[in-house]
């Protein structure tokens, strides 16, 4: 079994410093052999506010897996945010904007999805799709693939749909040549998991997304801090839903909803 810990949406710059250290010690507790960021690190892309992310990610748990989102680009320079989008992401967080993780369990794959020409909506490219088929399948049949990015491929009941990443079609088509799993995302700031078979209708293929809620910002939309433990193993995934608390002062579990795969599908199950 693997425990991936799964945060979104840290926004530094608007964060709740209340938060840092409970959420620090809770994972460090949790021992996961993975933690990913799905994006939005920063609020508005500047040098202090990647520091301060920075230091918080050095102090959590190895490996991690990290891709940036549309606040992670500059708003303002406009000049930066043409020419140079993700140059504080690269320098302070990470250089490599398609990174994996993979181990003879889960094999994990990054991908950016921030654009320089929108504010808010992201993109994935058919060069992105073709390299993490090509990441996913080098990791053979018997590990659970899982593909991270910032903005989601499939969206709770009531969700607008121009919150999906653009071209989330042709990437699903993708996915489901490769067995992709598992898509991890945020933007939203609401948590949710279901799997993909009502909006991509795909013959004998269905995925599982989940979404992350907000860890650490003070940008909350109708939901307490949040973060994911997602504990795998062989067809089966538990997903557990740590949310804050102010009394006693820590995370504690929210919800838990399992998982089961059958014939390249995944739905829930109660057992």
């Amino acid at each position: 079994m693997r425990t991936i810990v799964h945060l979104s949406d840290l926004h530094f710059g608007r964060v709740d410093q209340a938060l840092l250290a409970p959420i620090t010690a809770q994972i460090h507790a949790l021992q996961p052999d993975l933690v990913v960021v799905s994006g939005d690190l920063t609020q508005r892309a500047r040098s202090i506010q990647f520091e301060q992310a920075k230091a918080f990610l050095d102090g959590l748990p190895q490996p991690q897996i990290v891709v940036p989102g549309n606040h992670d680009i500059p708003l303002h320079n406009v000049a930066a945010r043409f020419l140079l989008p993700l140059r504080g992401y690269r320098r302070y967080i990470c250089n490599d904007l398609q990174p994996a993780f993979i181990d003879d369990e889960i094999a994990v794959v990054g991908v950016n999805t921030a654009r320089s020409l929108t504010f808010k909506d992201g993109r994935i490219n058919a060069a992105q799709i073709a390299l993490a088929r090509k990441q996913l399948a080098a990791a053979g049949e018997h590990v659970t693939k899982i593909i991270v990015t910032h903005h989601p491929f499939d969206l709770p009941v009531l969700r607008r749909s121009r919150d999906l990443v653009g071209s989330a079609a042709q990437a699903m088509q993708g996915f489901a040549a490769c067995g992709a799993d598992l898509l991890l995302a945020g933007h939203i700031h609401i948590s949710s998991a279901g799997n993909t078979a009502a909006r991509y209708q795909i013959p004998g293929y269905s995925a599982l997304v989940v979404q992350a809620g907000t860890a650490t910002s003070t940008r909350a939309r109708g939901e307490n801090n949040s973060f994911n433990v997602i504990r795998i193993a062989p067809d089966r995934i538990a997903i557990e839903r740590m949310a804050w608390e102010p009394q006693p002062g820590q995370f504690v579990l929210h919800t838990r909803q399992c998982f089961a795969q059958n014939d390249n599908q995944w739905q829930a199950d109660d057992r």
